[in-house]
């Protein structure tokens, strides 16, 4: 025990993170609060509930149509969410079953909360898994940050992170679709992916010495595919980022990759109560592919992904197009610690663009954390040279103004 309590482990930067994490908990736990106080009862949060219910008490069977018990609102807005959340003959077309579970996980044990007059209770514990998601993929962003470009850039990207109204709203359930496990998936499986290449050089065996790192990798596809079908993306790409790293163990790489992806399968397979019709039929009519190429020739959709993203995080407005022409005239920082979290980022901006309507929202999403990565990446170079005071008094700047206008926006909320 003692060997696991020691100042690599639990620093300083370690809690400077935490504390910044438990200022993004305290951001949550306020949206949250102020989410069931402010608004209507979201129809699509307790179909989300009602299904995911369903699925725990009936272990799935028979469990495929539409039911919506709680009072919600103008017909119109119902039939929005019917539109959006089933398609196929009562299954949803963007998600599998494991969505739903992990939505009404926190209702599992208990009954009669569905009703209007627990509204309250209802959309906290509606919360709380994207509440432990945010705080574990904001520990993930910046567990990779630093081990990429050391404290400076993990404490960059962590506080854009816990800063971010995007992740916030999404984390909280303010009006977001619960997306962030779905990014906690897809952050977790292309860095697995890359820290898994980096290790087949070692000389051990590669199946035995990898196995936690394949059952994580194996875990984060199942929760990004399972939470987003067309978020498939994520398989080939690690599978591609495996390859490049490792040119002289392309076969080790690619046997670590199928064994992570029959994990994969199998908790997908275990979501759907191992009934192997459900889920044939589940993942038979899932949508995986919704890009229209029509729309590359549409202003409006990249308008629409520019002001999403400024929405995401307002600091990436000034950021990105700074990190941007710093990586493309100096050659110093085209390295694959600053390339790999653009190259993801650019593959789900170009996907947002592709797909103008859900899930285009998701990809736009998706992006987010893997720039907050690349603009950290940058940050932490520009802070080696000769120019640091420049660059230090910039970034403390940029963080505090972000910080500080996120936190105005939030005592706005308290008024209404």
């Amino acid at each position: 025990m003692g060997r696991f309590f020691t100042r690599e482990r639990f620093g300083r930067p370690q809690v400077l993170a935490a504390l910044l994490l438990l200022a993004f908990l305290a951001q949550c736990l306020w949206l949250v609060e102020r989410g069931w106080r402010s608004r209507a009862i979201d129809p699509e949060e307790i179909y989300r509930l009602e299904r995911g219910t369903s699925l725990w008490e009936h272990r799935g069977v028979g469990v495929t149509g539409y039911k919506l018990t709680a009072p919600v609102g103008p017909e119109k807005e119902l039939d929005r969410s019917l539109q959006r959340a089933l398609a196929n003959s009562g299954y949803d077309a963007n998600h599998s079953h494991l969505w739903y579970l992990i939505a009404a996980a926190p209702l599992a044990l208990s009954r009669g909360l569905l009703e209007p007059g627990n509204v309250g209770e209802l959309h906290r514990l509606a919360a709380s898994p994207y509440v432990v998601f945010g705080l574990l993929l904001g520990a993930s962003l910046w567990y990779v940050s630093r081990r990429l470009f050391g404290n400076a850039g993990g404490y960059v990207a962590l506080t854009l992170y816990c800063f971010s109204p995007g992740i916030l709203r999404a984390s909280a359930l303010w009006s977001a679709e619960p997306e962030v496990g779905a990014a906690w998936g897809a952050f977790g499986a292309i860095f697995t992916a890359i820290a898994v290449a980096h290790t087949l050089y070692a000389p051990r065996e590669v199946i035995l010495w990898n196995w936690r790192r394949i059952v994580l990798l194996g875990l984060s596809l199942a929760l990004a595919v399972g939470s987003q079908f067309s978020l498939v993306i994520v398989v080939p790409s690690a599978l591609a980022f495996m390859l490049y790293l490792a040119p002289t163990r392309r076969m080790a790489a690619a046997s670590i990759w199928a064994v992570a992806c029959g994990v994969a399968i199998l908790l997908l397979y275990a979501s759907y109560f191992f009934q192997a019709r459900s889920f044939f039929d589940g993942i038979g009519q899932g949508s995986f592919w919704d890009i229209s190429f029509k729309a590359f020739a549409m202003p409006q959709a990249y308008h629409q992904v520019v002001s999403q993203l400024g929405q995401s995080s307002p600091a990436l407005i000034p950021a990105l197009p700074v990190a941007l022409i710093t990586y493309f005239i100096w050659p110093r920082v085209r390295y694959f610690g600053n390339t790999a979290p653009l190259w993801v980022a650019t593959l789900f901006l170009v996907l947002a663009i592709g797909t103008p309507h859900y899930p285009g929202l998701v990809f736009q999403f998706m992006a987010v954390p893997f720039l907050f990565v690349f603009v950290a990446g940058i940050a932490a170079d520009l802070l080696e040279t000769r120019h640091r005071p420049i660059a230090l008094a910039s970034i403390w700047g940029l963080l505090v103004a972000n910080a500080g206008w996120n936190l105005w926006e939030l005592a706005r909320v308290a008024r209404g």
